[in-house]
């Protein structure tokens, strides 16, 4: 079966005035090796000189959308309904796939795994992080690591495989849910597994993550977030039980505000 194994990638890329990091972006997934990709960059009117940017490249890139949206996962909602490939996956400016060769890395790994079995291919397929500066220069590897075998509980610890290294069969990708603002990735990756019979490893690191930082304030908002989620897929006794630490500033920290 396997041997037979070309899906059609449909790479997105949501941008708002991202002139100063588009560029790499682009360019990791244009000089990819495997050629069955279509990609899509959904851009919210941007008023710097990204979409100069994007028209330099613009035959390489199949869809380009340039208009004002509702936030983030409203633009990122654009681009999955403009897909059309056999996965999909979302890759933020400034990120980058870590070789020119990933997308092959990637085909080859669920070939071997599958070689000598009939199986269906992969619901998803996920991979390592890598944190990279500004210059592309390596960092370090993502604190949170990808489970061996993942599932939709995996997530209780926390989101252990990042956004952009979780490649999900398009049919099974459910709009973003637009309540959550900073962290509706993790709610859409748990609903995605929910509906998963297969998910592979591929044990490689697919994706150099740039590591800017989220602002404090809003990385509160997003553990906020975060905890309703798990509350939500996985029981709020459970989440506060496994969580009870984080659970217990949360509460002292309401009362403060």
């Amino acid at each position: 079966m396997h041997t037979h194994f070309h899906p059609k990638f449909s790479i997105v890329t949501v941008t708002y005035n991202a002139g100063e990091v588009l560029e790499d972006t682009i360019q990791s997934i244009i000089t990819q090796t495997y050629r069955n990709v279509e990609y899509i960059i959904v851009d919210g009117a941007s008023t710097d000189n990204t979409m100069h940017i994007i028209n330099r490249y613009r035959e390489h890139i199949n869809t380009v959308v340039s208009e004002p949206d509702k936030g983030l996962y409203d633009a990122m909602n654009k681009g999955l309904a403009l897909a059309t490939g056999d996965y999909v996956s979302f890759l933020n400016a400034g990120d980058c796939l870590h070789e020119d060769d990933t997308l092959q890395a990637i085909v080859r790994s669920v070939q071997t795994a599958h070689e000598n079995a009939a199986a269906t291919p992969p619901d998803v397929i996920y991979g390592h992080t890598a944190l990279v500066d500004s210059e592309g220069h390596f960092i370090r590897m993502r604190r949170l690591t990808p489970p061996e075998h993942l599932t939709w509980k995996s997530f209780k610890q926390g989101m252990t495989v990042c956004h952009q290294a979780f490649f999900a069969r398009r049919e099974l990708a459910p709009a973003y849910d637009l309540q959550y603002r900073f962290s509706a990735d993790f709610d859409w990756c748990i609903r995605i597994m929910k509906k998963s019979q297969t998910l592979h490893n591929t044990r490689l690191t697919l994706i150099d993550y740039l590591d800017e930082g989220l602002t404090t304030r809003n990385r509160r908002a997003s553990l906020i977030e975060r905890f309703h989620i798990m509350c939500r897929h996985y029981g709020t006794i459970g989440t506060v039980m496994h969580h009870f630490w984080f659970a217990i500033r949360l509460l002292t920290n309401r009362k403060k505000a």
